[in-house]
This record gives C-alpha cells, structure tokens and sequence, in this order.
C-alpha cells in the first residue's frame, strides 16, 4: 500500500510541472520515496492538492531522467541505486566539483558570493528545523549557482544530474541527532573562504563536504 508522503505545497513561482518534478527529486533524494514502490499520479496529485495531469508529466520527466520507471496502468517505481553506483556518482562530482569550486576562489569575485549567500542561509534554516525536502532544494540550488560562476552550462547540468541521482538516507538521522545544522554551515564557511581567496582552503572544505554526503547514503530502513 502506498503510504501519504510529507510533500511541500506548490505555488505559482514556476509551472505546476516543475515544482512537481522539483519536489519529487527532493523527496527520492531523501529517501521519502522508496525504491521499489510504485507511485500513483492521482494519489501523489491528492497530495499536492492539484489535478493528476501536472503530476504525471512531471513523473515522466523524471522517468527520462532515470530516476523512476513507469509501470503499466500502476504508476511509476522508483528506481534502485547499488552502493557502487552511489560510489561511482561521488566519485564524479569529486572530479568535477572540488576544482571547479576551487578555482573560483578570489576576492573580486566578493559580490558573486554574496549573491548566494542568502541561499546558504536557507540550507541552515532549514537543517534547523529538519525540513529535509526543503534542505535538499536549497543545497541543490546553492550548488547549482555556485558552480554557473565557472561560466560552463554543460559542467552545471551534469553535477544537476548527479545531484539529482543522489541518496540522502541518512538525512533524518542527522535531523534528528541535531547534526545536520552543523553539515549546513559547511556551506556558509566555503563562502568565506571563497571571499577570502583561499583556493587550498576551498579545496578541502568541498573535499570533506562531498566525503560527508557519501557519509551519509545508505540504504533505506526495512
């Protein structure tokens, strides 16, 4: 049986459809939808509050995406990662994003930083409250607009998709141990040591950072 998820309210900010697709990825992020379940368009809209239509285009995106697969006349299922292929995912964003980020440290480059701060702050806001879909939305998006300062769209979309792939487990665990504030800070710090120029400093900090989420992927409870 199909359980109720704790899925945000949609607004007007975006299409129906995308805020759908956004909030579904936050929620396989985290773990709130299971691999292996399969997902009802009409029960998930219910949830939503809006009609089926949105739901299921945006589960369809999704299935292009590989993160669900459709089933006949059921719904869509989610789809399974191994522990290889979580390490495989780190393993790229580690070749990707560590010098990436590094090499935008430079203090000229202050009043890009601190455009995404407040972004960073909604990271910890979040964390604070355990707000898991909100926490994964606002990480994927710090990371996505950091990363646009290299100035290369392709680089950006293939860490969106990486991230997007991601399992967060772990994430209500360290809500719950209060942790997962601290993890959340992580990103404010690398935000001043970007200010600061500080490229060896910025280099760790992404290091240790993508090292804690892999830390924190394991497979859902039974």
């Amino acid at each position: 049986m199909q359980g109720r998820l704790d899925l945000p309210a949609v607004g007007e900010r975006q299409s129906l459809r995308e805020q759908v697709a956004n909030a579904l990825r936050a929620a396989l992020v985290t773990g709130e939808m299971r691999p292996g379940v399969v997902y009802s368009a009409p029960v998930l809209a219910a949830q939503f509050g809006v009609s089926a239509t949105p739901v299921r285009e945006a589960m369809l995106d999704l299935a292009k995406e590989g993160l669900v697969e459709a089933v006949r006349n059921k719904g869509f299922r989610v789809t399974e990662l191994s522990d290889r292929d979580l390490d495989e995912l780190t393993q790229i964003r580690e070749l990707i994003e560590v010098p990436t980020v590094a090499a935008l440290a430079d203090p000229g480059r202050a009043g890009d930083f601190d455009r995404i701060r407040p972004i960073a702050e909604e990271i910890v806001s979040a964390a604070e409250r355990a707000d898991l879909l909100a926490y994964v939305d606002a990480d994927l998006r710090f990371h996505v607009e950091l990363l646009s300062l290299s100035g290369n769209a392709h680089l950006v979309d293939v860490v969106r998709d990486l991230r997007n792939r991601a399992r967060l487990y772990g994430l209500s665990q360290l809500a719950e141990r209060g942790t997962l504030a601290d993890s959340a800070r992580e990103h404010l710090q690398l935000l001043d040591l970007l200010v600061q120029g500080d490229t060896e400093g910025s280099r760790r900090l992404m290091a240790q950072h993508i090292g804690k989420v892999r830390g924190v992927w394991a497979k859902p409870a039974s």
